[in-house]
């Protein structure tokens, strides 16, 4: 008898313990029901831009979607009073980003999308939620690219429209071939087919590459980042309300552990170590 209630007790604490995890949010994910923000609309719809086909970022998979950004974009639309069913989910390609904004395909942007003062003069940003570092992408044997400098007569592989291109572009013209493709698993797979010899973008995206089934030993990041990549919310420019809502629910989602749970289940698989968070409305 004595027993059986030691394990009646038991079994009924596991389950207040548990209980208790879910209602502040614990558990591998982020907190399913995040507290909403002032002036927040139960019911209300939102069409969100991310990538889709980052690992570990934001991928498409037939209906669903997964990544960091797109638990981010879950979470702070929750936050907003947005269901997961009231979410339209849009492609955000890295040179049409700010056009979906200003042409009010979009309300929000989460797809890696840097902070710059070029693109501040365009649209407003939410955040930053995460900062990101340039890197290169090489394959496995390679020894001689080390860095940026070390790129020399080589050819190196990006996007059009992002901070990466343009930090190229400005620093070492006539001295690195360019390439570019419209994806950045477009130029992964060149490299891994030896078109090109090296990648350049977020070292968070390029990681999730080299950590995918096909990549996995054959490619290898740098590791040694040369640019501080600060990510944010993109939002019409002038919403000052939006922007000061998503602000609100990234600071909460900072606070109450669902950014460290949902970079720990979608990015530090790959092997990245996961950094300290950003203080958000600082953008």
């Amino acid at each position: 008898m004595a027993n059986t209630v030691r394990r009646l007790v038991a079994t009924t604490l596991a389950g207040l313990t548990f209980a208790a995890l879910t209602a502040c949010g614990g558990g591998s994910g982020p907190n399913p029901a995040p507290s909403p923000v002032p002036g927040a609309t139960p019911g209300g719809r939102l069409t969100i831009a991310i990538p889709f086909d980052e690992p570990g970022l934001g991928v498409k998979d037939g209906t669903s979607y997964r990544g960091f950004d797109v638990e981010t974009a879950t979470y702070v639309a929750k936050a907003l009073g947005v269901p997961d069913a009231n979410i339209t989910w849009k492609e955000a390609n890295a040179d049409d980003r700010i056009q979906l904004l200003v042409n009010g395909q979009v309300d929000l942007v989460f797809s890696t999308f840097s902070i710059t003062p070029e693109r501040k003069q365009q649209v407003d940003f939410a955040g930053p939620y995460f900062v990101a570092h340039q890197d290169l992408l090489v394959r496995r044997n390679e020894e001689e690219i080390t860095s940026p400098e070390t790129l020399n007569n080589r050819v190196l592989c990006t996007v059009p429209g992002t901070t990466s291109a343009d930090y190229v572009v400005k620093n070492y013209r006539g001295r690195i071939q360019l390439k570019e493709f419209p994806r950045f698993s477009d130029c992964v797979r060149a490299l891994a087919n030896s078109e090109v010899d090296a990648v350049t973008t977020d070292d968070v995206i390029l990681a999730g590459y080299a950590a995918e089934p096909q990549y996995r030993g054959a490619l290898k990041v740098v590791g040694k980042g040369f640019t501080d990549e600060v990510y944010g919310v993109g939002v019409k420019k002038g919403n000052t309300q939006l922007l000061d809502q998503v602000n609100t629910a990234l600071k909460q989602y900072i606070a109450d552990g669902s950014w460290q749970r949902a970079l720990e289940t979608t990015v530090a698989p790959s092997g990245y170590r996961v950094p300290s968070p950003p203080t958000p409305g600082t953008a």
